[in-house]
């Protein structure tokens, strides 16, 4: 072969080379390739000692995405509590290309300009569960404040008779970082003001250790006589406070959030008296359908139904679903009913005693 004859060649081959490499780029390779990212959405979640986040909200989250989108990827990761952790993570998403943000905030107001550094590279933001302030497209949420008022009325009805003016209860609220907590104590509050008197109060922190010590506090502070029900503003929270009333041969109700397993079976076994219930999937999935109606171009209005004022007073497309209170009454009829535990799951041997008495099986 001469020279001339082996420069066609070798070209042939370099042309026929470069056009198979650009036909596997467009055929959806997952190497990263721009059209790839073009069709990434971004998760973070905030903690993992909430539950319900790892078992149900990441999970039900991707699923949906996925039906929707079957070539969209979702990037994920969760702040474990560390509110710089989240703001780093928001960076790492920018670099990473994703075009929408599901984001659920650790800290609402110090990701602030973590939203608008997304944005400002052209991602949409949606604020799930908790709003974050900036600029954020979208909220998916529980009506917050009526999740509080369901609360504070199960304490009331689980209090009866007790439930006078002068009777005292303990407030153990949320992280003040998180939006959510303050609307939660402000419907309890309009409960529970002038029906009871609020002895102590303090925030737990989402973490059932502080909520532990906050009540062990309130107990050498008001006297264990004079404790007649506790407001728990999760159920976290509630688990290390029916451990702290428990070491102090104290039996009050005790409210809680979230519908968590571990609390199911205390409410069955008479431990924790009632739950709030908010369902994850729907929850989820319309925070999906929005995130890919923004990664598409596509209206979301008629999922995000209504809107809500953040704490940058930015007005924000939302949807606010309703939330149901749980006590032994109706375990069967909402998360059982539901399929989000099967009583397998909630009767155990340490509650199958519990579980006969309530009907469960």
């Amino acid at each position: 072969m001469n020279a001339i004859s082996r420069r066609l060649v070798v070209g042939s081959a370099v042309i026929t080379l470069a056009l198979t490499m650009a036909a596997c780029g467009k055929a959806g390779d997952k190497s990263g390739s721009s059209d790839d990212k073009g069709k990434t959405i971004g998760l973070l979640l905030p903690d993992t000692v909430t539950a319900r986040y790892e078992r149900f909200d990441r999970p039900l989250i991707t699923k949906k995405v996925q039906e929707l989108c079957s070539d969209c990827k979702v990037q994920y990761d969760n702040a474990a509590g560390d509110a710089a952790k989240q703001a780093q993570q928001v960076s790492s998403m920018i670099a990473k290309g994703v075009k929408v943000l599901i984001l659920d905030a650790q800290d609402a107001v110090g990701i602030k300009s973590s939203v608008q550094a997304a944005v400002d590279k052209g991602i949409k933001v949606v604020a799930y569960d908790r709003l974050a302030q900036g600029p954020v497209s979208a909220y998916v949420s529980y009506d917050n404040e009526k999740v509080g008022e369901l609360q504070g009325q199960a304490l009331l009805d689980a209090m009866g008779s007790a439930a006078t003016p002068q009777s005292k209860i303990v407030m153990i609220n949320g992280d003040d970082a998180d939006p959510n907590a303050a609307e939660f104590k402000a419907g309890a509050h309009k409960i529970l003001d002038g029906k009871v008197t609020v002895a102590y109060e303090q925030s737990g922190l989402w973490k059932d250790t502080v909520a532990n010590q906050k009540v062990q506090a309130a107990i050498t502070s008001v006297g264990k006589a004079n404790i007649k029900g506790v407001y728990s503003a999760n159920d976290t929270m509630a688990g290390g406070i029916a451990t702290a009333l428990k070491a102090n041969n104290i039996s009050v109700p005790l409210t809680g959030q979230d519908a968590d397993l571990t609390a199911i079976q205390r409410i069955l076994a008479g431990v924790q008296s009632s739950t709030v219930y908010k369902a994850a999937k729907p929850e989820a999935e319309a925070t999906a359908e929005i995130a890919v109606d923004l990664l598409q171009g596509k209206d979301f209005k008629s999922v995000a139904d209504t809107t809500k004022k953040s704490g940058s007073l930015n007005i924000v497309p939302s949807k606010l679903l309703a939330a149901v209170s749980v006590t032994k009454a109706n375990v069967k009829d909402t998360v059982l009913a539901d399929g989000t535990y099967t009583a397998g799951q909630i009767c155990t041997a340490d509650y199958a005693t519990a579980c006969k008495e309530n009907g469960i099986k």
